[in-house]
């Protein structure tokens, strides 16, 4: 242990020392070159008083070097502060030789140790540019070599502004990686051509193949604060055949203690290169209206469902209740929020089409509001399953909104789809009839049903975009159904915000829906994974055109042929003005729709679109349904 000890620290503290003698060589030297400069390059001066001098000057060196400490940097991360101390342990060394100088002249106690002041001024120069010299080449030489000896990333910079800046200094100075800053691209042009602590900044324009392929460049990393998402999205697109990976550096706001760390620096997300600004709400009504509530959520280990159980759970609930029937995914919402200190709230696992269960779980803990996220979603899964899919979507939905009526729950938020506008398919027409039958029992209940209508949700359980990462994982093909298919998107901590604004704002039988942006084509979502995934198209993963599967559409609606939308508070966030439809009626079909779902009727998707006259099937079995209707016209713009 104690050879140990000693071989830990002589390697420890070797370094400062190594430095400290080198630079007292250097100091002695650049005393030489003083002596050699000031007689005009010649040896012409007293060696014997210069012998007597030199001994002294090292010896006031050393002090000087001791008191400041500047020997004890890492010379390998020299940076400002070093120099500085460099600085001021040179003009200590200049003030001790000048004042021992005159104080030998005073009392003449060494005989021969008179120093010139244009000596000691052309020392000092000389000193420091010898020891910072040194420095420097030192950690040029060390980067060098460790770049050749040791695996290296090449780096361009993308933003030479102070963002830029930094994330040059968190790069080079991070111990754990070994970088190499190959340049800073700057679309200012009056920076190009300039250089940052030796790094040139070059125009975008010249980062063609070959600059890359010269270079070895293995990451663009975007600097630029607040860069806007076409010029995000034109940076990834002029890069999609270029082998390199492109990362971002977060908001200010998002550095830990103001300081930005290289573990901060991700990868472009798909989420980035979207087309639409997140809609945020800040509405300090929601503290007001869900204090004290008993509030329930079904589908609460789903991806909607977790994430609104996560943020319900920030407010002073009186206790929240998670409905779920898969028990697995439950419990690891619940352990999330065991782990997160929170402890008014009861996991249960049950199944919404369970009737009793659903009634004794209302009559127990007596919910104030329900926030409705449990269905089937799966377009192809419930075009072959048309049972399940009304036996969720429907009967479940009736079940839990006539007992949310029953025990007079105050408010009941259905989350809906915006595949129930103008459906396509069984999933899409089952959520219609779904807001058919709310918004029917609104007219004769006491409790406020509220729906919300959005597009797809970036990440959610089944989605494509966790899909294609699972296909660029395995290597491809990455699989797309149409060319020319859009859809929307938004995130889950956007969506479950706005589902618990609309339970907030809604007054009952209200169709919120939001403002998505524009649509976006799956097959561009693809290319831009593969590049984000630092891969090629097609040499290292392909696109399949798969065809469009049954019941999908090539784009989807936000708003039913003849439905308009009035204004809120929000610019952002709309109320569908649905058409009128005689409720008693449509209340008593759909009822009959779910007795007749229980015999497995086989004509029941026949009943579904005498319910919904807009449900017109697209690329489906179901289509046979249709040929004595009129089928409505789709006019869809060139994207």
């Amino acid at each position: 242990m104690i050879k140990q000890y000693l071989t830990y620290n002589s390697q420890k503290y070797a370094s400062k020392w190594l430095v400290l003698a080198i630079d007292t060589i250097l100091v002695g030297l650049a005393f030489f070159m003083a002596y050699f400069i000031r007689f005009n390059l010649t040896l012409n001066f007293d060696k014997n008083q210069f012998f007597i001098q030199l001994p002294l000057l090292i010896i006031t060196a050393l002090i000087s070097f001791l008191f400041v400490g500047s020997y004890k940097g890492v010379v390998r991360h020299t940076g400002f502060r070093d120099f500085m101390n460099l600085s001021k342990a040179i003009s200590l060394l200049s003030l001790l030789s000048i004042t021992s100088v005159l104080l030998n002249k005073q009392f003449n106690v060494i005989e021969g140790y008179t120093i010139p002041l244009s000596i000691i001024i052309i020392h000092s120069l000389l000193s420091f540019i010898a020891l910072s010299g040194s420095r420097l080449v030192f950690k040029i030489a060390y980067k060098y070599i460790t770049c050749r000896l040791k695996s290296c990333k090449n780096i361009i910079i993308y933003g030479a502004g102070d963002s830029g800046i930094v994330t040059y200094n968190a790069l080079v100075n991070n111990l754990k990686n070994k970088v190499n800053v190959v340049c800073f691209v700057d679309d200012d042009v009056k920076k190009n051509g300039k250089f940052i602590n030796g790094v040139p900044i070059v125009n975008f324009n010249k980062l063609s193949a070959n600059y890359i392929e010269v270079n070895n460049v293995h990451e663009i990393i975007v600097s630029i604060q607040n860069l806007n998402t076409n010029k995000l999205r034109a940076l990834v697109d002029s890069l999609v055949d270029l082998p390199i990976e492109v990362k971002k550096v977060p908001p200010f706001e998002k550095w830990i203690n103001g300081e930005l760390n290289v573990n901060e620096i991700k990868q472009v997300q798909i989420e980035d290169l979207l087309d639409r600004v997140p809609i945020e709400i800040n509405n300090p009504k929601l503290q007001k209206e869900f204090k004290n509530e008993v509030i329930m959520v079904t589908g609460a280990a789903g991806s909607i469902g977790s994430e609104l159980v996560k943020q319900i759970a920030n407010y002073d609930v009186k206790k929240l209740i998670l409905v779920d029937q898969a028990e697995s995914p439950l419990y690891d919402v619940q352990q999330e929020l065991v782990q997160n200190g929170k402890k008014n709230f009861k996991a249960i696992v049950a199944d919404i089409r369970d009737k009793i269960r659903i009634d004794n779980i209302f009559q127990e803990y007596k919910p104030t509001m329900v926030f409705h996220a449990a269905a089937y979603k799966h377009v192809p899964l419930m075009e072959n399953s048309p049972y399940e899919a009304i036996k969720i979507n429907v009967s479940g939905t009736k079940i839990l909104a006539d007992a949310a009526s029953y025990y007079k729950a105050k408010k009941f938020v259905f989350v809906s789809t915006d595949k129930a506008v103008n459906p396509t398919s069984v999933m899409g027409a089952t959520k219609r009839i779904a807001e058919m039958y709310i918004t029917s029992l609104q007219k004769q209940s006491e409790t406020k049903f509220i729906t919300t209508r959005f597009g797809n949700v970036l990440g959610s359980n089944g989605s494509v975009i966790p899909l294609f990462k699972k296909q660029i994982e395995k290597g491809g093909p990455l699989t797309v159904t149409h060319k020319e298919v859009t859809r929307y998107f938004m995130t889950i901590p956007e969506a479950s915000q706005l589902v618990l604004e609309a339970g907030a704002m809604g007054k009952g039988g209200e169709i919120f829906i939001f403002d998505m942006g524009e649509s976006v084509k799956i097959y561009y979502l693809a290319l831009n994974m593969i590049k984000l995934s630092g891969l090629r198209y097609p040499e290292d993963i392909d696109i399949k055109v798969t065809g469009l599967r049954p019941g999908e559409k090539l784009y989807e609606e936000l708003l039913a042929n003849g439905e308009n939308t009035l204004p809120t508070y929000h610019n952002k966030i709309m109320i569908s003005k649905t058409r009128e439809v005689p409720y008693s009626k449509i209340k008593a079909e759909i009822e009959e729709l779910c007795i007749s779902n229980r015999f497995q009727n086989t004509n029941i998707v026949k009943k579904m679109k005498e319910l919904v006259p807009e449900y017109m099937s697209n690329n489906s079995e179901y289509e046979v349904f249709d040929n004595n209707r009129v089928k409505r016209e789709v006019y869809k713009e060139t994207i």
